[in-house]
């Protein structure tokens, strides 16, 4: 590859659908670029291995030429992208044009992936004589449950001191972010026909009214837990399901839930805890299901790796994100982490995904600049 262009459209052009939900191809999962990735930066002197997750989707690690008794940080963007269903540009085209780069992935994430690598490859001949060990990690199904980072905290977390994860934050360090809930609330009761309704018991009017509570107290309750950087905590109701027919009283309905919450919500338990403490004294007939929980992050603002990462690229901003990351996962594990790549987010998970090429460009220059830094910072 001549540029970090190249090397990002080569990127999208490797589908590497998440399978989960609606993928809108059958180009699912993370093997085929993983593969790729290892031969690449295996010519580049990385020593590189596949570690498999699920079957068929495997972690990337790619670890640094030189000795192996130096601290050790990873860069780590994630394989997986969300589904190409409705996009309106070839999803693997990596098409230029309006000096951007179109196409599922370029802004999230694999234009801070493709960042990254080039700021390693522009600094390969003095990758070993760092004293800080840099690897590249790419982890499989962020955009669903975070396996991929979870596997690789559990198994790998006692090698690493520090970890940026790579996703478009207009390379701002994000070094805060929110905690998430989603759970399916599920109101049952007793079907029969719609011609004689006392016999039955509706459950789409069930959940309807246990709903109002949520929206005007559990909400008011969220909002009370706040943070200087995150704002306060929110809950939105995404999905509604109930029925079969009109005709027929529905004996089952249930919504979806997503909670952003955080850290001082979960300084005591979980916010599953809550919820269902919530729930249990208002008395309201709802059972939780297919409950995914996602810790909050918070690195102080005083970590001597953030010291070192803004000494020697002065112009990022420490910031705070809404969203999760594997930074989560890794930080929850225990391996300080921040998120930074370049791209914005607006552009994340769109039907016409781009990034602009001088934002990609800048962002290679960035990571290049961070690599050689650690030549001559010190924590």
């Amino acid at each position: 590859m001549h540029s970090v262009t190249e090397l990002l459209q080569q990127l999208v052009r490797i589908p590497s659908v998440n399978p989960d939900g609606d993928p809108g191809t059958d180009q699912c999962g993370e093997q085929v670029l993983a593969e790729w990735l290892a031969n690449y930066l295996g010519e580049a002197g990385f020593s590189t291995s596949l570690e498999e997750v699920e079957p068929g989707r495997p972690n990337l690690i790619a670890r640094a030429p030189g000795p192996d008794n130096r601290p050790r940080i990873l860069l780590c963007p994630h394989l997986d992208t969300v589904s190409v269903a409705g996009m309106t540009v070839d999803p693997f085209a990596a098409e230029i044009r309006d000096d951007k780069i179109w196409g599922r992935g370029a802004s999230d994430t694999k234009g801070p992936m493709a960042s990254m690598i080039w700021g390693l490859l522009e600094n390969r001949d003095r990758l070993a004589d760092l004293p800080v060990a840099v690897d590249f990690v790419a982890f499989m199904s962020e955009e669903s449950d975070q396996w991929g980072s979870k596997h690789f905290v559990k198994h790998h977390g006692g090698d690493y001191e520090f970890a940026i994860a790579g996703e478009p934050t207009s390379l701002h360090i994000v070094y805060v972010t929110k905690g998430s809930l989603w759970a399916s609330l599920t109101a049952t009761g007793q079907s029969g026909h719609a011609s004689q309704p006392e016999l039955g018991d509706n459950a789409i009017m069930k959940l309807v009214r246990a709903l109002e509570p949520l929206e005007q107290d559990l909400i008011a309750k969220l909002a009370t837990f706040t943070h200087p950087v995150l704002g306060r905590s929110t809950l939105n109701v995404g999905m509604i399901r109930g029925g079969t027919r009109a005709n027929i009283i529905p004996d089952r309905a249930s919504a979806t839930i997503d909670i952003r919450f955080v850290p001082d919500l979960v300084s005591g338990g979980t916010a599953l805890d809550y919820v269902e403490a919530f729930i249990a004294q208002r008395g309201l007939p709802l059972e939780l299901s297919q409950v995914t929980e996602n810790p909050p992050m918070e690195l102080p603002a005083d970590h001597p790796w953030l010291h070192r990462l803004h000494a020697i690229n002065p112009e990022s901003e420490l910031v705070g994100a809404p969203w999760f990351s594997d930074a989560a996962h890794l930080n929850d594990g225990g391996i300080p982490a921040v998120c930074l790549g370049p791209g914005s987010i607006n552009q994340a998970h769109t039907k016409d995904e781009y990034i602009s090429i001088p934002d990609l460009v800048q962002g290679a220059a960035y990571f290049t600049k961070l690599v050689a830094g650690l030549a001559q910072t010190s924590p």
